[in-house]
């Protein structure tokens, strides 16, 4: 028997299974590409993204016909939304969280129903990213997409209603909050925020709990698909708080850094926090996959990203060898690298900002270079850059009151030993790595196997699968050195926002 976890993300699609104790039994990933057809646009097509993502189910359904799949639950990247016709077809693409057209509805928002107002309804500070604005920017630019929409889903939600056939519709609370639509008190749509965008409550997904069963595979799909009969489809989650359950992230006081596409740092919290400081900074409070509990984030778009530019960009000998030799190409990237701070100051809003800024016009900058500086010290640099970004987040936060003890890293970052040990240094914190990396899969797999009765309730699925496999310390001489450095960070974008905003075309 195994447990499937598919997580759609921003920039692929991957498909793990699961045994009831956490052990991957089987695990495929397929990429599909971001379009860019104006400058500041970002969208996904849903149809190539769910042709991908059946090709993942089935790899993982081959894989594990001797633990066959029970439960399946998806997770997903926020706030993009497919629009559906009532016979299912998609519409239109699907703006990306930093996809930035919206800004002329972000204005409209905060003059008419104003950013106070919506924080306390939505817990979502006001911003691009969210799907109302972008809505309001479809209405509009193509209001027939609105009038033609029998849906809006979450890809989460889309995942749901493509394996029941377009049976159900539904969207699990966490995923529901990042739309900027979804009243995280009363736990309902807020048909006034939907309204703005010409959206009636019947076109959106019907909010549930996390683990909730919402229906099963026909067997028509199952058997395009190799899946056994009765497979038992579940609401999921939205990635990060998914990633949360899947690393341990269950109280007050532990955070999870998901090393990823986007870089994000998720920290569970026993009630939402609501105050200025929170507000000020962009940081949000919507609910966890766990039940009970909230979250808040502090993300950089991003991300890991910037090591794939470097990669794309800097990194065709590396590539080469590691075409040749078999290897990873980012074990050899990163290779080398000096052991202390490189002294390279690198602002990493290579897409947009994320917390705490919001600045669609911001860009990426490496400053210090010499023409002694290295290609390793270039490599670290830009980890650096990302993690000091993180910990400038953990300082507003601390203030805000919101208070980090460790933090546990998961996603592909997590795996390199150099970059978790980098981040407890900056951090000043212990940094834990789990036993598996895949803390968003095993995140939505834990909650299949809520739905199916396997655990009892998230709290057995986590003591049941999550195991810590290190645990990486602030080195003391190192962590005082970085310090200074993210001191002096601190002030690059400061000193460079006005520079960039004239550098708008």
């Amino acid at each position: 028997m195994s447990l499937l976890g598919i997580d759609l993300g921003t920039t692929g699609v991957k498909a793990v299974a699961f045994s009831a104790e956490g052990r991957v039994l089987a695990s495929a990933y397929r990429e599909y590409p971001l379009q860019s057809p104006r400058p500041g646009w970002a969208e996904l097509d849903g149809r190539l993204v769910w042709r991908r993502a059946e090709e993942v189910l089935k790899e993982a359904a081959a894989k594990t016909r001797r633990d066959p799949i029970r439960a399946i639950a998806s997770s997903s990247q926020g706030e993009a939304v497919v629009p559906v016709d009532a016979a299912g077809k998609v519409l239109a693409a699907s703006m990306v969280s930093f996809d930035n057209r919206s800004t002329a509805e972000v204005k409209r928002l905060t003059s008419g129903v104003g950013i106070d107002r919506l924080f306390k309804i939505t817990g979502h500070p006001l911003n691009t990213t969210h799907t109302l604005p972008k809505l309001m920017w479809v209405k509009k630019h193509e209001p027939k997409i609105i009038r033609s929409a029998a849906r809006f889903l979450c890809f989460g939600d889309y995942a749901l209603y493509r394996l029941t056939g377009g049976g159900a519709a539904a969207t699990d609370y966490s995923l529901a909050g990042r739309t900027m639509f979804f009243d995280i008190r009363k736990r309902r749509w807020d048909e006034d925020l939907l309204g703005l965008a010409g959206v009636g409550v019947e076109q959106m997904a019907d909010p549930v709990p996390s683990g909730t069963p919402v229906g099963e595979v026909p067997a028509k799909i199952a058997k395009r698909l190799g899946l056994p009969k009765g497979v038992a489809v579940v609401a999921g989650g939205h990635d990060q708080p998914a990633g949360a359950l899947g690393a341990g992230v269950t109280r007050p006081g532990v955070a999870l850094d998901s090393i990823g596409t986007v870089e994000c740092l998720v920290i569970s919290l026993p009630k939402p926090v609501l105050n200025k400081k929170m507000l000020g900074s962009n940081f949000c409070s919507y609910h966890h996959t766990a039940p009970g509990l909230y979250v808040t984030l502090a993300y950089n778009f991003t991300g890991g990203s910037l090591l794939r530019w470097y990669r794309d960009t800097l990194a065709q000998s590396e590539m080469e060898t590691a075409r040749r030799r078999g290897r990873d190409v980012y074990d050899l990237i990163c290779a080398d690298m000096p052991p202390g701070p490189t002294g390279l100051l690198v602002l990493p809003h290579f897409t947009t900002t994320g917390t705490p800024h919001f600045d669609p016009h911001s860009k990426g900058a490496i400053l210090g270079l010499t023409l002694g500086t290295t290609r390793p010290e270039i490599v670290k640099g830009l980890l650096e850059g990302i993690s000091y970004e993180m910990a400038h987040n953990l300082e507003l936060l601390k203030a805000a009151g919101v208070k980090v003890k460790e933090v546990r890293a998961s996603g592909g970052g997590a795996k390199s030993a150099a970059w978790a040990q980098m981040k407890a240094d900056i951090y000043g914190l212990p940094v834990a790595v789990p036993d598996s990396s895949e803390a968003v899969s095993l995140g939505a797999a834990i909650l299949a196997g809520v739905g199916i009765g396997e655990y009892s309730d998230v709290d057995e699925g986590v003591r049941e699968t999550v195991r810590i496999k290190r645990v990486f310390r602030p080195e003391r001489k190192r962590a005082k050195a970085y310090r200074g450095h993210l001191e002096r960070y601190k002030e690059v974008y400061p000193r460079l926002a006005d520079l960039f905003h004239r550098m708008r075309p």
